[in-house]
């Protein structure tokens, strides 16, 4: 996204209203691909956050700020936290949801090539596995749910500055 179009988190609450009003959303982002990248996650609570963290990192690729968010979100949570954790990177919300069993039971490899990312997909595979009661959903990028634009705020800041 060109830099004149982003937007500040508080731009974006006092633009979007709709949306889911409970769970964790994440986010990645990249300037370049490998580039300078940032990540997100906003827990929110009834409509309001209950906690946020971000960073950045100099030389990454979307991919690696994506399931850096993820991370991140789930270290953040209780063990016994009920909630759904929002990525829009439907790579991730598939690795996890769909992939890492068979990954795991073939010793951590792919039927054809390496896995992308893998330190990093272990750790949320761990970190997952870790919350039961959270479910990990794929939601649409862009579309104006609130805390989605909030995330992605929030993980773009770093180009903003």
């Amino acid at each position: 996204m060109p830099i004149e179009e982003l937007l500040t988190p508080d731009e974006v609450l006092r633009r979007y209203t709709e949306g889911p009003k409970d769970g964790v959303f994440s986010d990645g982002s990249c300037d370049g691909n490998p580039g300078p990248g940032g990540w997100a996650f906003v827990w929110v609570e009834n409509d309001g956050v209950v906690a946020e963290q971000s960073g950045t990192d100099p030389a990454t690729t979307n991919n690696r700020m994506e399931l850096r968010a993820l991370i991140e979100a789930y270290k953040s949570l209780p063990e016994d936290a009920r909630l759904i954790v929002h990525s829009d990177s439907q790579l991730c919300v598939k690795t996890i949801n769909e992939w890492a069993t068979g990954w795991e039971q073939r010793g951590w490899r792919r039927k054809k090539g390496p896995i992308a990312n893998l330190e990093l997909v272990r750790e949320l595979w761990d970190l997952a596995n870790r919350h039961p009661h959270v479910t990990l959903q794929w939601i649409k990028a862009h579309d104006g749910s609130r805390w989605n634009e909030y995330a992605d705020a929030l993980a773009s800041a770093y180009m903003l500055r």
